[in-house]
């Protein structure tokens, strides 16, 4: 493949060296690199195990990074202009990532095999000699005894079932022993329901319902159809090594105090639990928690949360922007134009790429590959930031038939393509922007990158640095995409569930009772502790929609949208009144009209503010708390005092009766 070198080292910096057999007889400048103390990386990765090797004999481990420069780039029809390219995955291989958290699964092989004929009792028999099995039996028909009892086999329908490898727990009903003397089929004793099942391991050969949503995703659950004997097979050749301790990444973190679930048991935002394709998400008080063990690390709650509360760790979003940003800079610094970002896995995107270099004409040289852990972690400030970074454009590459459920991806997608075309950096002819590729097929990925239309790349990309939580980098990318887009402006309407967005505020309605300061969990709507006003700021507003569910008023409504213009300007007034002093000590403790309309609908409707001694109960209402407590003890005023007013009970019934 060519090797541009100059437009290598004009994007890279430090110092260039190339070679025909590095891996091989010129491999000593390799250990003479990795000795000199200072980063290295080696843009090769057929032969990474023997450079690690290396690496970790001179104590070179953790400066050492790797870059696939030639299925990504050198093996394609237009690999001549493929430097930019190049230089752009050299550099941003560098970009360090911290390493995320784990979490420990403890399996002592407690199994249950659940079926409902022989090829259940088989299985069962087979795992004896790896783990303490069990089988039970859903509604079974005539099926032959074992010839021993060398496993408990038992009758049950499985209602209910929770947890994961080493950790489940099952509801079963109809349960019952079988008779010893069964003799030509088994025979089962009386039923009962209601019993509990725990266990390691649950291999399922029904047939049936699978026990868990996103079944195939559910550590230690595994399911094959009793049908099909190489299915089994590899169900109980995996379910024998299930034994010990085993460790997981932890995808997600979970920041409670930043989640906008709820407040005071009024439900807000449920777009996580809207997304969770295993049921690892689960309502928490006000907040959620997510389930580590079950998580399988799809990332689609962490790119719909509009807080941050639940942020994707592999890499977390500033790291991931961080290598954007070097990718893309390195492009344009090395002589690159309007480059498309081409997001893939490295379990699907990855061989597809290089099936394509292999077999047919490789990625176009304006293309680059930026691998993820899961294309259904990217949130919208990915897609924001690789338009301000420079970008024309930005494909998803996922399965035909993709493992994790994408609508939340597409969802994303369709918004920030129209959010693209709003600020100018569409085509001009409507085409998208950002869209998905799926497919298996390398040749229709070459296709679909070849005919997909490039858009209009920012005049001056902007290089701002990625740092902070979710939240404030999905803020400030949004912001920067603006800052740099070919046609800016200030308004972009926005479909329902997007997380930015203004109040239908109605001032006529608002009494001022501050129910929607108290249960907005980002500080977009606030008091003033020293005079009756409401202000909101619309940078800070997630659209979770808690103010308008307290609100009892129902003066608020949402309103999707982005508005640059607001997020600049200070935070606006929604409603302020004149306060109300108390008329003893002069302290505001309320709004004027509020206590004048409370005093004008008591005065002369009631019996406790009519007349002379009326008066002097109103004017409590117009005292502050501490003045109020003063006045009606020095007062004296006792409610049950009035006989006219006083509630009739049986001993005046009985003494009008004797009367």
């Amino acid at each position: 493949m060519p090797l541009d070198a100059a437009a290598i080292g004009k994007a890279c910096g430090g110092q260039s060296q190339t070679g025909d057999q590095l891996c091989g007889r010129e491999l000593e400048r390799v250990r003479a690199a990795m000795a000199s103390g200072v980063p290295v990386t080696v843009s090769c990765t057929l032969k990474a195990p023997l450079f690690r090797e290396v690496a970790e004999e001179l104590g070179a481990g953790d400066r050492v990074a790797f870059a696939k420069i030639r299925e990504n780039a050198g093996w394609a029809a237009e690999a001549a202009a493929a430097g930019p390219k190049m230089a752009a995955l050299l550099a941003a291989s560098a970009e360090p990532t911290p390493a995320p958290a784990s979490v420990s699964f403890e399996s002592q092989g407690v199994a249950l095999v659940y079926g409902r004929d022989e090829v259940a009792i088989e299985a069962g028999l087979r795992l004896a000699d790896h783990l303490d099995v069990t089988v039970l039996l859903s509604r079974p028909g005539e099926v032959a005894p074992p010839r021993s009892g060398e496993i408990p086999v038992l009758k049950g329908t499985v209602r209910a079932a929770t947890g994961h490898l080493g950790a489940f727990s099952l509801t079963v009903d109809d349960t019952a022993l079988p008779v010893p003397s069964s003799r030509r089929a088994l025979a089962f004793g009386p039923a009962r329901d209601g019993a509990t099942s725990t266990c390691d391991i649950v291999i399922d050969l029904t047939g049936f319902t699978p026990l868990f949503p996103a079944h195939d995703l559910r550590s230690g659950y595994l399911r094959a159809d009793p049908r099909d004997p190489a299915a089994v097979e590899r169900v109980l050749f995996e379910a024998s090594h299930l034994v010990g301790t085993f460790d997981k990444i932890r995808f997600v973190d979970v920041y409670a105090e930043l989640c906008a679930h709820s407040r005071s048991r009024i439900t807000g935002c449920t777009r996580c639990l809207d997304v969770c394709p295993t049921g690892a998400i689960a309502p928490a008080g006000d907040h959620v928690a997510i389930d580590p063990h079950i998580c399988a690390g799809c990332g689609s709650c962490a790119s719909v949360c509009p807080t941050g509360a639940a942020a994707y760790a592999l890499p977390p979003a500033d790291a991931l922007l961080r290598r954007l940003r070097t990718l893309l800079g390195a492009f344009h610094k090395a002589g690159g134009t309007a480059p498309v970002v081409l997001i893939h896995d490295e379990a699907h995107g990855a061989p597809l790429i290089d099936a394509l270099a292999r077999y047919g004409d490789g990625l176009p040289a304006d293309v680059l590959p930026f691998p993820v852990n899961e294309v259904t972690q990217i949130g919208p400030e990915t897609i924001a930031a690789a338009f301000a970074y420079g970008a024309s454009a930005v494909r998803f590459l996922v399965r035909a038939r993709p493992k994790h459920d994408v609508a939340a991806l597409r969802r994303n997608a369709a918004r920030f393509d129209a959010v693209a075309q709003a600020l100018g950096y569409g085509s001009g002819a409507g085409d998208p922007v950002v869209s998905l590729i799926e497919t298996d097929d390398p040749d229709a990925l070459g296709a679909a990158l070849g005919a997909g239309a490039r858009g209009t790349p920012a005049p001056v990309p902007s290089g701002f640095m990625p740092d902070g939580d979710v939240r404030s980098v999905l803020r400030f990318a949004v912001s920067e995409m603006r800052h740099a887009a070919p046609q800016p402006t200030d308004h972009v309407p926005l479909d329902a569930g997007a997380p930015f967005g203004g109040l239908d505020f109605r001032a006529q309605a608002c009494t001022l009772c501050h129910a929607c300061v108290g249960a907005c969990p980002t500080g977009a709507l606030a008091d003033d502790p020293d005079h009756p006003r409401l202000t909101f700021a619309e940078s800070a507003c997630v659209q979770c929609g808690l103010c308008a569910a307290t609100c009892p008023e129902d003066a608020i409504g949402l309103i999707p949208q982005l508005d640059f213009a607001a997020w600049t300007a200070p935070r606006r007034v929604l409603k302020e009144e004149e306060p109300f002093d108390c008329v003893t000590c002069g302290k505001p403790f309320g709004t004027r009209s509020t206590v004048e309309r409370v005093i004008g609908r008591l005065r002369d409707r009631h019996w406790m503010f009519a007349g002379q001694a009326g008066e002097q109960r109103i004017k409590a209402l117009m005292m502050c708390d501490t003045c109020r407590v003063s006045h009606v003890l020095t007062e004296g005023f006792d409610p049950h005092a009035a006989q006219e007013n006083r509630p009739r009970t049986s001993e005046d019934y009985i003494r009008a009766r004797d009367a």
